[in-house]
């Protein structure tokens, strides 16, 4: 069986040829690229929107958001240094320790503020807790996703 994309007939329509595209090994499949894509939008909107409803002063919601943006890129960033470093790619030790110093400090900075957040209740700071986590695991997922995807393109 080829790797290139396939005409197939469909039994239930007649002369209607389907493509069907066969997925590369070690590619992830299209719904699980979906799921963490949709995971990753679930997780910004309404970390977002909590934010945009929040009673609490602008500066505070500005220290959140960049708090937010600032989880994103590390994680993206040190699953980067983690692939690379596997895939024999050379990364600088001192990228590799800013990157995972970048994480434990942005996700230290989340639990800092919605401990200290006297504002804020209780559940409201599960909501943004848990949509900040879902938010930076769907990240990191996309990331490798992308990797992944991109080798087994490579590969033919």
């Amino acid at each position: 069986m080829s790797n290139d994309h396939e005409a197939v007939l469909d039994t239930g329509k007649q002369n209607e040829p389907k493509v069907k595209v066969e997925r590369k090994e070690g590619e992830p499949t299209a719904a699980f690229k979906g799921a963490s894509w949709g995971a990753l939008l679930v997780g910004v909107a309404a970390y977002l929107i909590g934010l945009f409803n929040a009673t609490m002063e602008l500066n505070e919601k500005g220290y959140y958001f960049a708090v937010l943006v600032f989880g994103l890129y590390s994680a993206i960033s040190l699953q980067k240094a983690v692939r690379d470093k596997e895939e024999g790619i050379p990364v600088t030790n001192i990228y590799y320790g800013i990157s995972w110093f970048a994480l434990i400090v942005s996700i230290s900075l989340m639990g800092i503020g919605l401990y200290n957040a006297g504002s804020i209740v209780l559940s409201e700071k599960g909501f943004y807790g848990m949509a900040f986590v879902l938010s930076i695991f769907a990240a990191i997922t996309i990331q490798k996703n992308i990797r992944d995807t991109q080798r087994a393109r490579e590969r033919d």
